[in-house]
């Protein structure tokens, strides 16, 4: 540095700078190091930034009277730097040389003022709000500015004048803009031009935050605000940042599983070419050449056996990676920085302490260094809690990914699939497995964290106690293969217990689904029983886990005490000279502390990516299962006369099951009415599904022209209006909608129902009949306008005359959908007259194909099933005839008349039709006695008295789905005394004062340690050794012992008792529920009950009690001791207590409601996830995947809404 500044201006002057009562740093060291720093920084980071911003444009801000005032004080700072420069040339050509630092400084000053000035105007261009990279250096410049600004000062004071009037005049000017940049660095500019926040009704603060608001997270305290001044609802929450959405976190991670699976079969076919190919046959004279010639092809099988026994699996792992990783890697970078700031306080505590021994320091030392003792904690809360903010939203981001790609998955696997994979593995897959990675990302960086801070630890402690620390790192080391073992044997559990889980929730979605026969039956005790069965299996193993993770904490948190123990015994008995002093003990200690979270976390960690791990292969094999060809059926709209064509069909439910449906060759003109007949297990449905493209085409061709509607046989209905089920997405049209109620025998309903077309309808169409259901399924085909309508059997649910009323006004020749292409599915044969065209179906086969005139005389298997069929027919369209007589208002035309007249008037089919009846009059003579058809007829015309009575009553009108409420306020404490008694309200005090005598032996060992330092100075170092040893390890084994006996007692007794017992009483008070109750609450909000919060009873609540408890104990010793060591302690702790306990309260209120909004809000998703399973064929049939995607996503979406200020709100 001579060179630079001269022989005149030294570098460092120790005696000028610390040991002096008013101590100030060289000119030197001024115009170099802290002229220098900012610029250095701003350098290094200006080229990362600047492809940052290239890469990221949020628009284009116009240039507003704070960004001119920034550019002109950018510009002015360039000339006042190189003010300076000008100034030094000049006193060069007067003579007055001056050393190279008073050209270098001004000269670096000015170019990096320029650089400032323009990143202003170019983060303006680019649409940055605030900028980060500016404020620290604006910071930095003001920070090392502080120094030369007292200098000077003192300087001027010293001496009678200003010597160099110039530089002290510019550099007070150069302050003052510094300054004046800084403030207005904390400000924000005008949001973008076209930008999406000024188009959201409720945006997010955190967008338009500055970055001192962001670092802080002061954006926050609004919310904060108003949550502490009345309980927040649904509608007071932000948006959703779009960078967080469903929308840009599910495409991201399916790009990736895309190319993954891509990148799987290309290395499959690969390796499959390999087998393959045969060495070229080899020309020889040998006796064993063509033998050798002849086992390469048997070695080629053997490979292609290998190659099928292990497929190549796309990593869903590393699809994750890809997508996630990078965002993740920031909170890394936060993560380094923190740790490093970890290991300045032992350092800052050594000096203290060696400062308080020392004599006659002055006491600036002892202030800087309390001082920096706390900006270095400051700091590190700061950068930590950065960390975990971009840990927290990547685990939200990866909970959305996986959900929104679970959902888009489960609309299109195969019928072989769902085989393997029910509706509860699917709902535990969305709602346990994907929360598994979420908590998992928040602690995945101590994978690497913890061994770098014990690394650092270590070197620390080597520094201060040499070899003695090898003792502490072998007990590590020997703490290492145990806990291997336990993680390992806990996987298995693990994997075990997620199959039980599966399999109770799969039990339980059957159980709510069948809940109305359960009930009529009087199931409820035995399959509350079995439910009960398996969750004591599940039990077992959460037992023998928590046996297992009770011996992994005892071991790992009693570690850093072991090391202590181990490394302070070794060094005060491996030399005689070795003595444990306060300094070496305390900076020892507070190494031995850091070393405490990592030690403690590493096992969490592990045991986190095992349960991930299993949730991961979980998950992978999901979303590998094959899906239905998209081409399956050709949709193209050819020119050809027929709508629907099948050529050489053969279909089958799964790839490895025999077929189903053989030599399928049907062609169904435009705009004809084709029915479907055929004994039960025919094929009748399956071909309806064939060609919607829901079977597997192992041969032949299928092509439907145009759009589909599809009437499937069991009707699906969606938990919502009566008219949001008809018009299933399209405009409403009430010309069209009335006529629509009308040919489906609906308008009489709607006079039934509460609240007319709007009433809701539950779950499955719980509270409509099953004909209604049929009915309101039709009425949704016939809404949709499409080209081809399959009507897989709609009128067996129905009565006979609302079935022949719907025939003639609906699929009939002179129906609604005249002029459309109908496949209908039917047993009722007195339609067929009317159909255009009979297909036969005859064990997967189609037997026969033509009129009805043509198949009646055939005399084959159409005969033989109007053998079948035609005497229920016969009876129930007498039972109808009867009904319309009695009941004439509801179809005033005689809706059989009209049936028999049409048939009529084609006299070859009359004659055939008479024919036929006349064979089975013989069957109907003793079908049924008149007296039991009259009963019955008395019956029906009573039941229908009763209805029109009915109608007239008025109803109120009221929402069947009640939304599900959240409590506000405080938890009460009813909430706590039932947990605490299904645990057991003597074990749980019991309990408290184990984790008390745990806490007081964990202080009771750092105050022996105290006293084991005072021996130093009093000289008896040796004397008591053994004594000091044997009572310190006695303290710690004593902790450890307590802690086991807890975690025993705590997880593997008392709240797994509370767990069964909560269980219980829960799945108890579902299944005596009235089915009142089932009406008006979804299956998926039972489900998240018996699944989520389930696991949180089992895992999430022990675990939190346990830190609580442990945090509890720990404060209130160190508290007392304090108090009891130090009186005045209790001056200062006081109103601190009152400060904490305020804060605590403000977010608490805020923090607890926007969990509870949060469980509330996942409720939907399951809901509509398990209806959307059921009816995705339906879904599919109508191509409303999409929409069906998009409602799935904004549900996704409404959950985060809550989860995402909750984490912020933690910060």
């Amino acid at each position: 540095m001579e060179k630079l500044c001269g022989p005149e201006l030294p570098f460092w002057v120790a005696n000028q700078t610390l040991h002096t009562d008013r101590p100030d740093l060289p000119d030197c060291f001024q115009m170099s190091v802290l002229s220098w720093l900012p610029c250095i920084y701003l350098w290094v980071v200006c080229p990362i930034y600047l492809f940052y911003l290239k890469r990221n444009n949020r628009g284009y801000i116009m240039m507003s009277i704070m960004n001119r005032f920034k550019t002109v004080f950018g510009l002015l700072l360039w000339i006042v730097c190189w003010t300076d420069l000008f100034y030094t040339f000049h006193e060069l050509r007067q003579g007055q040389t001056q050393p190279p630092i008073y050209f270098i400084t001004p000269l670096v000053l000015g170019m990096t003022m320029l650089l400032a000035t323009f990143l202003i105007q170019f983060e303006r261009l680019r649409g940055v709000q605030s900028s980060g990279v500016l404020f620290i250096f604006w910071f930095l410049s003001v920070l090392c500015s502080i120094v030369p600004f007292r200098s000077k000062i003192l300087q001027a004071s010293k001496e009678s004048e200003v010597t160099d009037k110039l530089r002290f005049t510019t550099f007070y000017f150069y302050f003052a803009l510094v300054v004046c940049e800084l403030v207005l660095c904390c400000f924000n500019e005008k949001p973008p031009l076209f930008s999406n926040v000024v188009t959201d009704p409720n945006p997010c603060p955190e967008t338009t935050a500055g970055f001192l608001s962001t670092i802080t997270f002061w954006w926050f305290t609004s919310m904060a605000i108003k949550g502490y001044r009345m309980p927040l609802e649904a509608k007071d929450l932000w948006s959703l940042n779009p960078r967080d959405s469903s929308k840009a976190m599910v495409p991201k991670l399916l790009k990736e599983w895309e190319k993954e699976q891509s990148k799987a079969k290309s290395e499959q076919n690969l390796s499959s070419q390999a087998v393959y190919s045969k060495p070229p046959p080899k020309a020889t004279n040998h006796i064993g050449g063509e033998g050798a010639g002849e086992s390469s092809p048997e070695e080629a099988e053997v490979l292609l056996s290998s190659q099928k026994a292990a497929p190549h699996q796309p990593s869903f792992l590393r699809a994750l990676i890809k997508a996630f990783g990078p965002y993740f890697l920031i909170g890394s970078a936060y993560k380094v920085l923190q740790d490093i700031i970890t290991f300045v306080n032992p350092q800052l505590l050594r000096m203290l302490i060696s400062f308080t021994k020392q004599k006659g320091v002055p006491d600036w030392w002892g202030y800087s260094l309390a001082f920096l003792m706390f900006f270095t904690a400051f700091l590190q809360t700061l950068i930590l809690h950065r960390h975990f903010q971009y840990c927290f939203v990547t685990g939200m981001n990866v909970r959305t990914a996986i959900i929104g790609a679970i959902y888009r998955k489960a609309l299109v696997i195969t019928n072989a699939a769902k085989r393997s994979s029910t509706v509860g593995e699917v709902v535990n897959l969305m709602s346990v497995d994907a929360q598994r990675f979420m908590d998992l990302t928040t602690f995945l960086n101590m994978l690497w964290s913890a061994p770098l801070q014990i690394v650092l630890a270590l070197y620390f402690l080597w520094q201060n106690l040499g070899p003695s620390v090898l003792a502490g790192v072998a007990v590590m080391v020997m703490l290492i293969p145990f806990n291997a073992v336990i993680a390992m044997k806990t996987r298995a559990y693990q994997v075990e217990q997620m199959q039980y889980k599966d399999a109770r929730i799969k039990l339980m979605n059957e159980i709510l689904n069948g809940i109305k026969v359960l009930k009529l039956y009087a199931w409820e005790n035995s399959f509350k029983e079995k439910v009960l069965a398996i969750r004591q299996k599940e039990l077992n193993v959460l037992r023998k886990t928590a046996y297992l993770g009770a011996l992994s904490t005892m071991a790992w948190t009693s570690a850093p005490f072991l090391v202590a123990l181990t490394t302070f015994a070794v060094y005060v008995t491996v030399d005689e000279n070795n003595v444990l002093d306060a300094e070496k003990a305390f900076v020892s200690l507070s190494l031995f502390n850091i070393l405490r979270f990592p030690l403690n976390m590493l096992p969490q960690v592990i045991s986190s990516m095992v349960q991930a791990s299993v949730s991961l292969k979980r998950i992978q094999s999901f979303l590998s299962h094959d899906e239905l060809d998209p081409h399956a059926v050709e949709r193209k709209n050819t020119g050809t006369e027929f709508s629907v064509t099948v050529i050489n069909g053969k279909f089958t439910w799964a790839k490895e099951d025999p077929a189903v449906l053989h030599n399928i060759n049907v062609m169904v003109p435009q705009g004809s009415l084709l029915a479907v007949v055929g004994h039960v297990g025919c094929g009748k449905s399956s071909l309806i599904s064939a060609l919607l493209g829901e079977m597997e085409k192992l041969e032949g061709d299928v092509s439907v022209r145009g759009s589909v509607a599809y009437v499937p046989q069991q009707a699906w209905i969606q938990n919502a209006t009566l008219r949001d089920n008809i018009l299933f997405g399209k405009p409403y049209n009430a010309q069209k909608y009335t006529s629509v109620l009308d040919a489906c025998a609906l308008t009489p309903d709607l006079e039934v129902l509460p609240g007319g077309d709007m009433t809701e309808i539950g779950e499955k169409g719980i509270n409509l009949s099953g004909g209604q259901r049929q009915r309101v399924s039709l009425a949704r085909a016939l809404y949709s306008d499409t080209d081809v309508y399959l009507l897989d059997d709609p009128l067996s649910a129905v009565d006979a005359h609302v079935a022949k009323h719907i025939f003639d006004n609906l699929i009939g020749p002179e129906g609604l959908l005249k002029g459309k292409t109908r496949i209908l599915v039917t047993h009722g044969i007195s339609f067929l007259p009317q159909v255009d065209n009979i297909m036969v179906m005859v064990e997967g086969r189609v037997s026969e194909m033509g009129s009805y005139q043509e198949l009646l005389t055939q005399n084959g298997a159409f005969a033989e099933f109007l053998r079948n069929y035609s005497l229920d027919d016969i009876i129930e369209e007498d039972e109808a005839t009867d009904e319309l007589i009695d009941d004439g208002e509801l179809f005033p035309e005689d809706a059989l008349s009209n049936h028999t007249d049409m048939a009529d008037n084609e006299p070859a089919i009359n004659e055939a039709k008479r024919h036929f009846i006349r064979q089975i009059s013989i069957l109907s003579a003793d079908g049924e006695n008149p007296k039991t058809r009259s009963v019955r007829r008395h019956g029906c015309s009573q039941r229908k008295h009763s209805e029109q009575q009915e109608k007239h009553k008025p109803h109120e009108k009221e929402k069947l789905i009640q939304a599900e409420t959240a409590e506000t306020g405080r938890v009460k404490a009813k909430v706590y005394l039932e947990y605490i008694k299904a645990v057991g309200p003597l074990l749980s005090v019991f309990i408290c004062f184990l984790y008390g005598c745990q806490s007081a032996a964990s202080i009771g060992a750092n105050i022996w340690l105290s006293q084991w330092t005072n021996d130093a100075s009093n000289n008896q170092t040796q004397e008591n050794v053994h004594m000091r040893v044997g009572v310190y390890a006695a303290l710690g084994i004593a902790q450890g012992v307590l802690l086991l006996v807890n975690c025993l007692l705590c997880r593997a007794y008392s709240m797994l008792q509370a767990a069964k017992l909560m269980h219980h009483n829960m799945l108890q008070g579902v299944l005596r529920a009235p089915q009142a109750f089932f009406e008006s609450t979804p299956t998926g909000r039972l489900l998240n009950r018996f699944s989520r919060d389930v696991d949180a009873i089992d895992a999430h609540i022990p675990e939190n009690i346990d830190i609580w408890m442990r945090t509890f104990w720990y404060t209130l010793n160190v508290l007392l001791i304090c108090s009891a060591l130090t009186p005045m302690f209790l001056i200062v702790i006081a109103p601190l207590m009152v400060f904490y306990w305020w804060v605590q309260r403000f977010y608490v209120a805020t923090s607890r409601q926007l969990k509870r909004l949060e469980s509330v809000s996942r409720s939907p998703i399951y809901s509509h996830f398990s209806e959307t399973v059921t009816g995705c064929s339906v879904i599919r049939a109508y191509g409303r995947h999409s929409a069906f995607i998009l409602m799935s996503d904004m549900k996704v979406d409404d959950n985060q809404k809550s989860y995402y200020p909750g984490i912020v709100s933690n910060r």
